[in-house]
């Protein structure tokens, strides 16, 4: 049952529910494009290479929130870096970030069946070597726009409770518990709660918390 339910049912409504925001995607995409162009005239949306369900590299589509040419800097346990005070990050970054605006566009992913409204968060490239064994469960399903772990505390919370939630998704997958993570987003997203991990770039950095990053041609959040 949960074999059909994560195939055929999770799917439809994964199709059904696209096809319903897609118009006010569009039309919000329309401020957000003459905002991010009038601040420094750069690309409008950001494709970020993600692993999703089966290790499978795709391009996950986003609001572009960091200046062009962004350095790629990366915590300890390989997540990505997110502060509040990251200079990296534009002035129209910050808000589309805070509001998770920055994250619509993957209504297309979703779409075209490279990810779910529900499930594990895609996972950056170059992690692999880092997760602990249980964590490659989070493969078997499609990566998620929101997940139990986003629901909780976005990025707040620590690399060792994002794999084991994550991983207890993965294992609990229903359409109740999917209900009640979406609910549960809600409240997140509007609280701002979790939006930043590392509070602050400085603090941060003379920990020595930041790995050196290489230098892209676009951002890499």
């Amino acid at each position: 049952m949960r074999t059909f339910y994560r195939v055929i049912i999770k799917r439809f409504f994964d199709i059904l529910g696209s096809l319903i925001i897609m118009p006010f995607v569009l039309l919000i995409t329309i401020p957000v494009a003459i905002a991010i162009l009038i601040e420094d005239h750069g690309p409008i949306f950001y494709l970020d290479k993600r692993l999703g369900k089966n290790i499978k590299e795709f391009k996950m589509l986003k609001f572009r929130s960091m200046k062009v040419d962004a350095l790629d800097i990366r915590n300890e346990d390989g997540t990505t870096y997110n502060s509040i005070d990251d200079p990296r990050v534009t002035k129209v970054g910050k808000f589309i970030r805070k509001t998770s605006i920055d994250e619509l566009p993957q209504i297309f992913n979703i779409l075209i069946g490279q990810m779910s409204f529900i499930g594990p968060r895609p996972s950056p490239l170059g992690n692999i070597e880092k997760y602990p064994k249980f964590y490659l469960k989070k493969f078997n399903v499609l990566p998620g726009l929101t997940g139990l772990d986003q629901s909780q505390g976005r990025n707040s919370t620590s690399f060792l409770k994002h794999c084991e939630t994550d991983v207890y998704y993965v294992e609990h997958i229903s359409l109740w518990l999917d209900l009640k993570i979406l609910f549960m987003t809600v409240p997140t997203v509007f609280s701002h709660k979790g939006v930043y991990r590392n509070q602050s770039s400085k603090n941060d950095e003379s920990k020595s918390s930041v790995i050196s990053s290489e230098e892209q041609k676009d951002e890499n959040k």
